[in-house]
């Protein structure tokens, strides 16, 4: 063998090194010379020659940005060479998990510092004391979560405590996202690879992987301008409520979504919001402001750029740092006061309350944070309606504190985009609320008020492509002169058979109150034998109260009608989730 013939002329070593090189490499034999590729890598941190190292890309997604992310994340390490793995903790287990070499985590926090719904038997097995050991894994955690909520990022921080206490390797510091998380996740992406190029080793001798170049990507940095093409108010006269059905164009976008995803829309304050915080600062609307290098004026940053209704301890801290309040810094220190306080106030109310004289605008607005897209559940499949898209949107507007509040995007979406204008939108994919692969299979679809709106978007995929599965609907609201939402829509579905069964409840049409959960209960006989027959049981809508309790239904009419135990009953709801069987989309 004569390796010496592979070192060019230009190769930057001496005639006497090359000469050198060349008699070792005569004298060793193939075993040899791979020793020698192995040994030489483990000195220069690179990996030996054709291996590509193993990546664990784990997920726990509520509304689709950690799922996202992580795909993201895998691209990017991918074309370093490494072989990662994109996992959701809905499909792995601890004990898979423990077996990674180098494991990056992304996970958001849902509600009052929950794990996200398809994340939580995960987090209950890996947060126990029989959880495996994670010796020899190099991890990193990004947290996504909400610093209007009081266990900002709470998933995060325990997923990063957790495996160190089982014995991981941190390789990089873990990073709390908020809501505009795009550069955050940037700086940990970068830091968290950049350790494992120098942990794990760039592979040598093997090239990336070649990820294939995408269409144009719209997200909350690079929206779609959907123009409105259509506004209806879903509610009859008489109505305390305010619903709307909107359908916005999609032609020309390339824009694709499945049913069970959502839109999310980036929208403007309302004028009298805006207005109410230019005054009680006190500051001059067309004086220059800087937000991440880009300049705009006082009033155009907080009217499409900054979050002026959401208060929170950081939005808070920040402030005070400038008013030096010692009520305010009271507050501060007292959680029970803190909630109070933010309880339906908004900037303006705390402008009022702890005037700042030294509150200029540039200090203003590096107090607040960016105005969040808001998430709606799409009501529309692109299979019946080609380039449109569909929501169904309640209207906020309430009083506190002696002024009128209202919904920032859903008054946005109301009152100030008309027909022909655009707003900014993106999808956001959620691949754990889907109709099930075999069109025969039956569907329950739990959906009162507003959670209607994916169900619509069943209803009207399973038509265009002609699903034999039987669908069932329980709908509810307050009245059914006023608040039954599509009502002609779902009366004609019912009448081609399309719906196998509608049951509805109008909560104030008798002297007591009947919820959804109330006809479930009513038709417990029939439910349980489509839940043996294999039906896929949905649920959208209020997280608060209404998810409990037709979780709570559901899990007496099990036991009810299948002779089980309380402990049965718990098990048999553990075995539908575990098999994507039911399914919820709750907020």
């Amino acid at each position: 063998m004569n390796s010496s013939k592979n070192i060019p002329e230009s190769a930057p070593v001496t005639p006497e090194q090359a000469r050198n090189l060349e008699a070792v490499f005569n004298q060793l034999k193939p075993d040899q010379l791979k020793w020698l590729a192995d040994f030489l890598a483990g000195h220069t941190g690179a990996a030996p020659a054709g291996k590509q190292p193993k990546l664990t890309v784990l997920y726990g997604s509520e509304s689709g940005n950690s799922e996202t992310l992580a795909s993201q994340t895998a691209k990017e390490a991918k074309q370093l060479g490494f072989k990662a793995e994109v996992v959701n903790m809905a499909d792995t287990s601890p004990e898979k998990v423990a077996a990674s070499e180098n494991l990056l985590v992304l996970v958001s926090t849902w509600g009052e510092g929950d794990p996200p719904e398809t994340a939580i038997d995960f987090h209950t097995a890996f947060m126990s004391d029989t959880a495996p050991k994670m010796q020899g894994t190099r991890f990193s955690v990004l947290g996504l979560g909400d610093t209007s909520y009081e266990h900002f990022c709470k998933m995060g921080k325990d997923f990063d405590s957790q495996l160190e206490t089982l014995g991981g390797e941190r390789i990089h510091p873990r990073v709390d996202c908020d809501v505009d998380f795009d550069d955050a996740y940037a700086a940990w992406l970068e830091g968290s690879l950049g350790a494992l190029v120098k942990l794990a080793g760039p592979t040598a001798g093997a090239a990336p992987v070649a990820v294939a170049k995408e269409p144009t990507q719209y997200s909350r940095k690079n929206p779609y301008p959907a123009q409105l093409k259509e506004r209806i108010i879903l509610n009859g006269e008489g109505s305390a409520k305010e619903t709307i059905h909107l359908e916005f164009d999609l032609e020309g976008s390339g824009l694709e979504y499945n049913v069970g995803d959502s839109l999310a829309v980036i929208p403007h304050n309302a004028k009298d919001v805006v207005d109410a915080v230019v005054t009680a600062s006190k500051l001059d609307p067309a004086e220059t402001v800087t937000l991440k290098d880009e300049s705009f004026t006082l009033l155009e940053a907080l009217t499409s750029q900054l979050d002026l209704t959401a208060l929170s301890k950081p939005v808070l801290n920040r402030y005070n740092e400038i008013a030096q309040s010692k009520e305010l810094d009271a507050i501060l220190n007292d959680k029970e006061q803190l909630l109070e306080f933010i309880d339906g106030r908004d900037l303006a109310d705390l402008l009022t309350a702890f005037p700042a004289e030294a509150l200029n605008a540039q200090a203003l607005v590096e107090c607040l944070r960016k105005l969040p897209p808001r998430l709606y559940s799409i009501a529309s499949s692109l299979k019946a309606h080609e380039e449109e898209v569909h929501l169904t949107v309640g209207v906020v507007r309430y009083d506190s504190h002696g002024r009128t509040r209202k919904g920032v995007c859903s008054t946005f979406l109301a009152e100030r985009i008309q027909p022909g204008e655009s707003a900014g939108v993106f999808v956001t994919a959620n691949k754990n609320f889907k109709l099930p692969e075999n069109p025969e299979t039956p569907i329950i679809m739990v959906g009162p008020g507003t959670g209607i709106a994916p169900f619509r978007a069943f209803i009207e995929e399973r038509a265009a492509t002609n699903a034999p599965g039987k669908n069932w609907l329980f709908f509810g609201d307050q009245h059914y002169q006023t608040d039954f939402l599509y009502q002609l829509e779902w009366q004609d579905y019912l009448n081609d058979g399309l719906l196998t069964k509608l049951d509805v409840a109008f909560s104030r049409d008798q002297p007591h109150k009947v919820y959804v959960q109330d006809r479930m209960r009513e038709n417990s006989k029939t439910l349980y034998q489509w839940l043996q027959d294999g039906a896929v049981f949905y649920v959208c809508g209020d997280a608060s109260r209404m998810a409990h309790d037709v979780d709570r239904a559901l899990h007496e009419i099990i036991a009810q009608e299948g002779g089980l135990s309380e402990d049965g009953a718990t098990e048999y709801v553990k075995a539908l989730k575990s098999d994507k069987r039911y399914l919820r989309d709750v907020y």
